[in-house]
């Protein structure tokens, strides 16, 4: 063991002249090391809550959408649908139809969106892991089903089990049709509800889902489509897929993976998370005081044994290596002895769901606070704690021993 960090080591846990100095250390390590364990916790748990928010848009999103740049729709059969459906790494190429629509349900009414989906969507269907009520259906044989968000379904007051009540679907007539006239305005038609989905609010107070067949009669559409969106097989590579059939497509069409089809979203998640570790971090700048405290009164309680060290050789350098060391030490155990709590608080949640969310009867997506913990966030919380440590050591041992020269054995 190096001299210095010897000497670093017997004064931080040595018995010291004054209790108070004692005090002041213990009460900086604990800082510290909670503030450590705060950090970590709530990034931990910040990290829990974007992955179920990402799972949720994941649920109802594409790998990939594919739109056209300028206008709103255009014809599948000048689109290069084969090419792309054979391409590796994919597993089905879903064609779309979004149009805006008033709903009427006997005397109520709801505006949203109606979104018609091509047969093979149920092939890579994850609504029905989030069925409210009912079933994930859009048809069977000539026969065609709407499901419903819930807050869709909710406003319409939709009673799946009365199949003799059908969801009309009104949606703007196409030309210039009188506006005075409601009957040569609007296209409407009739489907039975088949199922109520619950995904997430942007969703479930939107979308009707339908079988594209059915929008494109009501919408007098033939072959055209607002969306082609792309399900990838596990473990092809996203990046390099969109990057491909870029190339394929031309300027002509957009290509957005998930991130870019929610990019407003995430960023702000982003942002939220960059905020609450900056907070975090100032409280653990404020609790390192303590520690440029102890510090000082410690040099100032060892100058004779600084006359000492200054009468057997050793220079300036080597005293303040010893403060400084001993400040890190100090961080040391504290960052460390903070993630250890912190990782058992963690796993604790994790594996028993010990904080609830409030509510046990199942109004939530989920019952307790979510946790996912991440190596590289330790690493760099222990890393900011480093940090703080060394410049919350070097200000007290700089200052302090600037007079170095002037200290002399008595």
């Amino acid at each position: 063991m190096q001299f210095t960090l010897f000497m670093a080591w017997r004064y931080l846990f040595s018995k010291k002249s004054h209790n108070l100095i004692n005090i002041i250390s213990l009460v900086s390590m604990i800082g510290l090391a909670v503030g450590t364990a705060a950090l970590i916790i709530v990034l931990s748990v910040f990290n829990g809550f974007e992955n179920v928010i990402k799972s949720l848009y994941h649920t109802f999103n594409p790998d990939l959408m594919i739109t056209v740049k300028q206008g709103k729709t255009f014809e599948i059969n000048r689109f290069p649908l084969e090419k792309i459906k054979t391409w590796p790494g994919i597993a089905q190429v879903v064609q779309v139809v979004e149009e805006d629509a008033l709903f009427k349900y006997n005397d109520k009414q709801y505006i949203g969106k109606i979104k018609g989906l091509s047969e093979n969507y149920e092939k890579v269907n994850r609504i029905d892991t989030a069925m409210r009520s009912g079933s994930f259906v859009l048809q069977s044989g000539k026969a065609d089903f709407a499901v419903l968000g819930v807050g869709v379904a909710w406003s319409l007051g939709v009673n799946l089990r009365d199949a003799g009540d059908l969801l009309t679907v009104f949606v703007p007539r196409r030309g210039s049709p009188s506006s005075f006239n409601f009957s040569n305005a609007f296209n409407r038609d009739a489907i039975r509800p088949a199922g109520v989905f619950s995904i997430q609010q942007d969703f479930d107070e939107k979308y009707v889902l339908v079988p594209l067949r059915f929008a494109r009669k009501l919408l007098n559409y033939k072959q055209e489509v607002t969306s082609v969106e792309i399900y990838l097989k596990k473990g092809a590579d996203a990046d390099k897929i969109q990057s491909e059939i870029k190339k394929i497509l031309g300027t002509t069409f957009q290509v957005q993976n998930r991130f870019q089809q929610n990019e407003t979203l995430f960023k702000i998640m982003k942002s939220e998370k960059t905020a609450i570790y900056l907070i975090l971090v100032f409280i653990l700048i404020l609790a390192s005081f303590n520690m440029i405290g102890s510090l000082s009164i410690l040099i100032v309680e060892k100058v004779k044994d600084i006359a000492t060290l200054k009468s057997m050789g050793a220079n300036v350098r080597v005293v303040r290596r010893i403060f400084l060391k001993q400040g890190l030490l100090i961080s040391l155990i504290s960052g460390g002895t903070g993630l250890i709590i912190g990782f058992v608080v963690l796993w604790l949640q994790q594996t028993y769901g010990l904080v609830q969310l409030g509510s046990t009867q199942g109004d939530f997506i989920i019952n307790a606070y979510p946790v996912r913990m991440q190596l590289f966030d330790f690493i760099y919380v222990f890393l900011t704690v480093q940090l703080i440590g060394l410049l919350a050591s070097w200000y007290p041992v700089r200052f302090l021993l600037r007079d170095f020269d002037k200290i002399k054995l008595k």
